[in-house]
């Protein structure tokens, strides 16, 4: 190490060093970049040397730290901090605390549990479950519940029909309800709190039926007051009339509903301590904006939040937000709405911020083209793994019979066929009736009771063919659904994984076919560019599939 003189005025030469690495030294910078004047140091302070300015680290090979340099101060229930020992421009030593970030400790999972009970569920839970028929936990399962049990806010992403329902559910009643975990005393404290704990916002009301309908299914016959549907299109009045007398403690409904009802003063959510955002992509669309406000801002507290003022009260709620996709819009509004998100998938658990389309590297500020890359990338992910794809071409007026051939040459029993406009749906099932074929529209001008009516008649298979638009098959669950026809084509890869996502639920097979007219033949091959997967063309001669092999 190379000892100067003591002086007044030291010159450096050599490359341009950051003004932050001269610690407790005023400085006046004079000239370029390849010398550097540092003035008023104090004489009496010993010799010079670059150890003593601050510089060894920068000429440290290993980029160490010895331990008399820095020294280790760890306050409970806080961040950790460091202690750097220097000498100040007085000449007196200090210890300046500087604050380091946490590091973020993700224990392993059972990602792939062989059954509920090694997931930390409470026994009543577990007997409910087996009551149920659910016996293994599938993969994104064994990840989720661990992990949201510990405390932490979640992002979960999966492919469609992987089970995320339940991945949020199960942490849920082991903390809400009558089969919570039970006081160290042994006493449940269910019967005495008559709040909300949880709210699990959902796009359609199909879906938040669905999830009521799994609600129940776990709480029994005796328990269903647990839960409230909220959902748009049924009678706001018996609504609220049933929140005030049931009192439940968990609440399910669409985010018009959900904020009507709360700014009208019939909702109480302070002191929730759950906030589920299912299909969190499509509720980010712009219709919902308002009513998404609303509800963030008056469920629970977001943890970490500054708890003074009027808020002190409320409850630090933990925020699940769930989706086949995860594009970047997602991720923003997570780290938004969310504390130290973690990204949950099938065996994988990741901090948010480690997320991106090609692996774990930074995206905070990602470039024009990363976003759409990484939203074609979520889409691949979300499309069930054991898919077949196909398309066919076909003239406008001769698709809804390519339909019927083709649900015939798969002899497919449960179809679920997509179109982009509603009043087209309403021909397409008269076309198909015509034929011999049973088959129902489902959309959103349908009233409450005959989407219903629709709904149930089509999983019980007296409807062999439900003909609807995207919107209402959002978290459409129809688990025996084998094949699924895209009678229009998609919008973009997104919407082609949400609609093949019907199909190949829990790992069944499934069959994706879209039938398009020749000229839009191009999109088919775009949508089989960006997500990886081979779309071959068909056709359906003496009632069977045929592989056309392309040249």
């Amino acid at each position: 190490m190379l000892a100067l003189p003591s002086t007044r005025l030291l010159l450096l030469f050599g490359e341009s060093l950051p003004s932050s690495r001269l610690p407790n030294l005023s400085r006046k910078v004079w000239g370029q970049t390849s010398g550097r004047f540092v003035s008023q140091v104090n004489p009496d302070n010993g010799p010079l040397t670059l150890s003593s300015l601050g510089f060894k680290s920068d000429f440290d090979k290993t980029n160490k730290i010895k331990a008399d340099k820095i020294e280790r101060v760890d306050v409970p229930n806080e961040e950790p901090k460091s202690k750097v020992r220097g000498v100040g421009s007085n000449g007196i030593k200090t210890v300046k605390a500087v604050r380091v970030k946490k590091s973020l400790e993700i224990e392993s999972a059972p990602f792939s549990a062989k059954s509920f009970s090694e997931l930390g569920l409470p026994p009543m839970l577990l007997e409910r479950l087996d009551t149920a028929g659910f016996t293994v936990p599938t993969d994104v399962q064994s990840a989720a519940v661990p992990t949201i049990l510990k405390g932490h806010d979640v992002v979960i992403q999966s492919y469609t029909g992987s089970g995320k329902t339940l991945a949020y559910l199960l942490p849920i009643l082991s903390e809400v309800g009558p089969l919570k975990k039970k006081s160290a005393n042994g006493e449940s404290e269910f019967e005495k709190k008559k709040e909300i704990d949880a709210v699990i916002v959902a796009p359609s009301r199909e879906l938040g039926m669905q999830i009521v309908r799994e609600v129940e299914k776990l709480l029994g016959p005796t328990d269903k007051k647990v839960v409230q549907q909220l959902v748009g299109g049924a009678n706001r009045s018996r609504q609220e009339e049933a929140l005030k007398k049931n009192k439940p403690a968990i609440v399910v409904g669409t985010p018009g509903r959900i904020a009507e009802i709360s700014a009208a003063g019939k909702l109480h959510t302070h002191s929730c301590r759950f906030l589920v955002l299912d299909e969190v992509d499509e509720l980010l669309s712009f219709n919902f904006r308002e009513d998404m406000h609303r509800i963030l801002e008056h469920v629970g507290r977001r943890t970490g939040s500054d708890p003074r003022g009027s808020i002190a009260k409320w409850a630090a709620r933990r925020t699940i937000m769930v989706s086949a996709t995860v594009p970047f819009s997602v991720i923003r509004a997570a780290r938004s709405w969310g504390s130290d998100p973690l990204l949950v998938q099938a065996k994988k658990v990741m901090p948010l911020e480690a997320v991106s389309p090609s692996g774990p590297v930074n995206i905070l500020k990602p470039t024009s083209g990363s976003d759409s890359s990484m939203r074609t990338q979520a889409a691949l992910q979300s499309l069930p793994p054991a898919l077949k794809h196909y398309h066919c071409v076909a003239k406008l007026q001769h698709k809804v019979d390519t339909l019927r051939r083709c649900v015939h040459a798969l002899d497919a029993k449960c179809v679920i066929a997509f179109m982009n406009h509603t009043k087209q749906l309403k021909d397409a099932v008269f076309k198909l009736e015509a034929r011999g074929m049973v088959a129902a529209e489902l959309h959103g001008d349908l009233g409450k009771l005959a989407r219903s009516t629709t709904l149930k008649k089509f999983k019980n298979g007296e409807v062999r063919v439900l003909v609807t638009n995207e919107l209402s098959a959002r978290g459409l669950d129809v688990a025996e659904c084998d094949l699924v026809v895209n009678l229009d084509l998609p919008t973009d890869s997104i919407h082609y994984a949400h609609r093949a996502g019907r199909t190949g639920r829990l790992g069944r097979k499934g069959t994706v076919v879209t039938i398009c007219e020749e000229p839009e033949v191009f999109v088919v091959k775009k949508l089989q560019k960006q997500l990886g997967i081979p779309i071959p063309a068909c056709e359906f001669t003496e009632g069977k599939l045929n592989v056309i092999k392309e040249d």
